[in-house]
């Protein structure tokens, strides 16, 4: 299913229904909202970007997030995993559709001037596509519902979440709380999750990963007077070369996999023989078999290295631990679930074309408990994701935002089939 373009043609009673929603008297007024406030939007999009929410530190951007949420008429709270739940008119007790955006960043601006707009109109800066613009969504969603008073007359089963922990480390955290057996899911129909920009892609399949921290110690010394020790930082270093080597072709497998070293530490001057070194590395596969073997991989290069390098020294040994760090669980929205059809309906109405792909996100974790869940963009246009050279073009955001408005009340419907819009 990864990367196939939706070549499928929906239902033509389907797509007649989603162009009678999109001009109906309650929904045609929230869509306009997207095109006639882009300055509004933008100003958030600006704002929240600039409030640092590197994972782990997400409690000022969360504060601000239910602050807007507030103001524009939603009732809002911070659960105890940090997450922002607001809703638009009281929570509901069951059948709720639930748009997500995760909060943190791999990257933080180490001030606001590190956010800014280029003379191109690009946003410029650490996460401001990921996910500065799904944060930018979901306040744009709420403030477009509440520009049509006609929405506002029933009750609407939405939850607006702002999620703590999806990046690194995090492991989502804020999702697993969510998605807990007393948690918030539990009231969920289903859910749809905002990460990164763009229009041209679904993820309707989870990618399984796991992470894991390499940690080689020894006595060290003088890189003179005890040269022979063995070297903690050779020995990763040999690991990484012996794993990397034997699994250069990864890609090219029938089950796409993939591996990343990324983070490496150790030492502590250019003439001391370190005493640890350690690197962080990241295992993904498209299957389950493959990522265990690349996990049993990775325990024999190291024991590997290790030996090597303790036959070669003249005095003293060195140890190794490898510890998980992360895990995140695989899983696949089935080819009819109504969230797609929806998405399928949506896209054909606003003649967009995207591609079902295969990514980690946020959606794992439902998607692993057999939830309907599928993760999109949120318009516009982005690149340079986890790299200081991130940048956000707005142009065309509302059609992102039309996508997710109409796909959201379809599923309302569902959850509620006497819904007048």
């Amino acid at each position: 299913m990864a990367g196939a373009i939706l070549t499928y043609k929906p239902e033509p009673a389907h797509v007649r229904s989603v162009a009678a929603l999109a001009a109906s008297p309650a929904l045609a007024p929230a869509l306009d909202w997207f095109a006639s406030s882009r300055k509004w939007i933008n100003e958030r999009h600006l704002e929240v970007c600039r409030i640092p929410a590197p994972t782990f530190q997400e409690q000022d951007r969360a504060q601000y997030m239910a602050a807007q949420f507030k103001a524009i008429g939603c009732q809002a709270r911070i659960d105890r995993a940090g997450n922002v739940i607001a809703s638009i008119n009281g929570e509901a007790t069951g059948g709720a559709v639930a748009l997500t955006a995760h909060m943190d960043t791999v990257l933080a601006p180490r001030s606001a001037e590190e956010i800014y707009v280029g003379r191109d109109g690009r946003m410029l800066g650490p996460g401001v596509a990921d996910n500065g613009a799904g944060l930018a969504a979901l306040l744009a969603v709420a403030q477009a519902i509440h520009s049509s008073a006609l929405l506002l007359e029933e009750p609407i089963p939405l939850l607006l979440i702002a999620n703590v922990g999806e990046e690194g480390e995090g492991n989502l955290s804020g999702m697993r709380y969510l998605c807990r057996p007393a948690g918030l899911a539990a009231r969920v129909h289903s859910f749809l999750i905002l990460d990164g920009p763009g229009n041209d892609h679904i993820t309707a399949r989870a990618l399984a990963s796991r992470r894991f921290e390499i940690t080689v110690s020894g006595p060290g010394g003088h890189s003179w007077s005890d040269f022979g020790t063995p070297n903690p930082v050779h020995a990763l270093g040999r690991a990484i070369a012996l794993f990397s080597d034997h699994n250069a072709n990864a890609s090219s497998l029938a089950a796409r996999s993939s591996f990343n070293f990324g983070t490496i530490e150790g030492g502590t001057s250019v003439n001391a023989i370190p005493t640890t070194a350690r690197a962080k590395i990241d295992l993904r596969s498209e299957s389950p078999q493959r990522l265990e073997e690349l996990n049993t991989l990775l325990t024999a290069a190291i024991e590997r290295a290790i030996e090597i390098e303790n036959d070669r020294a003249t005095s003293g040994r060195l140890q190794a631990k490898l510890r998980e760090i992360g895990a995140r669980p695989g899983g696949q929205l089935s080819p009819d679930a109504p969230v797609l059809a929806h998405l399928r309906a949506v896209d054909a109405h606003l003649r967009i074309r995207a591609q079902l792909d295969c990514a980690s996100t946020d959606a794992n974790i439902p998607l692993s408990l057999g939830m309907q869940a599928v993760s999109i963009g949120a318009g516009g246009s982005g690149g340079g994701a986890h790299t200081p050279a991130e940048w956000f073009h707005p142009d065309g955001r509302e059609l992102g935002l039309g996508r997710i408005l109409l796909t959201l009340f379809l599923l309302l419907r569902e959850t509620e089939p006497g819904r007048a819009t």
